[in-house]
């Protein structure tokens, strides 16, 4: 029975070992093992072999982009407003030795140095400048960051500001500012459409006045006219005269009279003579 039980008890640790010392690493995952404490090799995905109770898998790193959430922060501009920004980064291991022996926690250590870096760009830019210049600051502290962080085997894929914004005392300020230029160019607006308004009037009345000069010309001349005709026409004839004018004189007359505030009407006897006062004649 002992003899029996030596190759079973071979077989037991020959099993033991064999599933310790089998490792299956996959895909998007490499592996550090140690061996007796110290660094020994990176394990690629796939099977893989170590020594049991010598080699130990000491650490786990992905190969896949990992995605920093960079915390908010405050941030005084160059003009003393007040900011609040945070972002993100994208973050690859090319290096997963460096990675895990170069630094304590990477994944703190880029944060904090992305808050950082993207603190003092931002101080150095007065409030409408950082507001505008989103793309610039993300250049800017990309290659800060990627300088830095090199040095422990990651790479920088991008890193993207999500928002910049104006305290809440500043985005008041800022909305009650911006209400006023509104106010004031409503104002500029309906000014110079008064003034273009009262200038067509002015050019309106002076056209008419214009108009109206000319009409009086023209009617003037026509009086003129008509009187030098009539004038020669009767020369010394005032018999005509007479005749007209006392026909005109007959009919306002008559417009008079229907008139329902006239209550009497005079004629003079002698038309001829009244015609003859009204023309100057003795």
């Amino acid at each position: 029975m002992e003899f029996l039980a030596t190759p079973v008890v071979i077989l037991v640790l020959a099993a033991i070992l064999l599933a310790r010392g089998t490792i299956s690493v996959s895909q998007g995952q490499r592996i550090t093992v140690e061996r007796l404490g110290k660094f020994n090799r990176i394990l690629e995905p796939g099977l893989n072999f170590i020594i049991p109770f010598i080699d130990r898998i000491a650490y786990r790193t992905t190969t896949k982009d990992i995605v920093l959430d960079i915390p908010s922060q405050n941030v005084i501009s160059k003009d003393n407003a007040s900011l609040t920004t945070n972002a993100v980064a994208y973050i690859n291991i090319a290096n997963a030795e460096r990675a895990v022996y170069g630094i304590e926690d990477y994944e703190i250590a880029i944060q904090t140095l992305v808050q950082t870096s993207l603190r003092s760009i931002l101080g150095e830019m007065k409030l409408d400048e950082a507001l505008s210049s989103r793309e610039q600051i993300k250049q800017r502290l990309k290659t800060d960051i990627s300088e830095d962080i090199s040095d422990w085997g990651i790479t920088l894929k991008t890193v993207e500001i999500q928002d910049i914004n104006p305290s809440g005392t500043m985005q008041a300020a800022m909305e009650e500012q911006a209400a006023a230029e509104r106010a004031r160019r409503a104002a500029v607006t309906r000014a110079e459409g008064e003034k273009a308004s009262q200038i067509l009037l002015a050019e309106g009345r002076l056209e008419a006045s214009k108009r109206d000069g000319e009409a009086q010309i023209v009617l003037a001349t026509a009086s003129q006219s008509a009187i030098e005709k009539v004038t020669n026409a009767i020369k010394d004839n005032e018999l005509p005269v007479y005749y007209i004018l006392g026909e005109k004189y007959i009919h306002a007359m008559e417009e008079l009279a229907k008139s329902p505030n006239s209550k009497t009407i005079v004629i003079p006897a002698d038309i001829q003579a009244t015609i003859k006062g009204i023309l100057g004649k003795n």
